[in-house]
């Protein structure tokens, strides 16, 4: 049986499209849909492909992926067409946050620990997903991103629900001092153990987005940790370097 994550608060509106992939979207092939980590780049289409056969979503639908690289550049989709999703060349450059109120575009990000973060205002019908590691969290993507929503589409940020997908948690998530010490204005984002750090980089997002404006009871945190179910999401750390990554995708119907 396929396997998706999936968002209650999404899954109660009629005017968005969204799933969270897995290793076991097909048992037991860890189904990887990654074109950058050096798989075979046939088969990470096919398997693409096959996701959007389980969700029973037409391929006639366009998808949205950007070239990730950590940054804080957030990009506004205002074509119907299809970008990053059968090779790498025309993929969103250098881009770490995605937005459109296209109907028929589904946006879409790949991780493997980072936090993905889906964003829909219902009202507005404007949609976005946002790739949030540590750097992306420091440089407040997240709240940038709903920022350039209200400035934009003149989304009003309490009207905007919000998904943090599968993520490493703090459970797993040890850094150094260097990087918890761009965390220290928000109170409980990290915890000490002994001469450890262990950073909550889904709870920081979730408090940037309450600081942008959302109501916290619009936020719906997946509450599930990368490493510790790896045996059901990638999780570079965990695996020590996966060339795996699942997907995390939003759209308007």
């Amino acid at each position: 049986m396929a396997d998706f994550y999936r968002f209650k608060k999404f899954d109660e509106v009629t005017i968005c499209r969204h799933a969270v992939s897995t290793k076991n979207v097909t048992e037991p092939y860890a189904f990887s849909v990654a074109l950058h980590t050096g798989e075979n780049i046939e088969n990470i289409v096919a398997n693409r492909k096959k996701i959007l056969s389980m969700l029973g979503w037409d391929e006639s639908i366009y998808f949205v992926l950007a070239d990730q690289t950590h940054s804080d550049h957030i990009v506004i989709i205002d074509k119907e067409e299809t970008k990053g999703w059968v090779c790498l060349d025309d993929a969103v450059a250098n881009c770490d946050a995605l937005i459109t109120n296209k109907r028929d575009v589904v946006l879409a990000i790949l991780t493997a620990d980072c936090v993905p973060v889906l964003l829909l205002d219902i009202n507005k019908g404007v949609v976005a997903a946002v790739h949030a590691g540590w750097r992306g969290s420091k440089k407040q993507i997240v709240a940038n991103t709903v920022a350039k929503m209200v400035d934009v589409f003149d989304c009003k940020a309490e009207n905007i629900i919000a998904g943090i997908a599968p993520s490493i948690g703090r459970c797993c998530y040890e850094v150094g001092e260097e990087v918890v010490e761009n965390f220290k204005d928000i109170p409980n984002a990290y915890d000490c153990v002994g001469t450890k750090f262990m950073l909550d980089l889904p709870f920081i997002n979730k408090i940037q987005l309450i600081n942008a404006g959302l109501q916290e009871s619009n936020i719906e945190m997946s509450n599930i940790c990368t490493s510790c179910e790896a045996e059901r999401f990638f999780s570079y750390r965990k695996e020590q370097g996966c060339s795996g990554r699942f997907i995390s995708m939003i759209g308007l119907i």
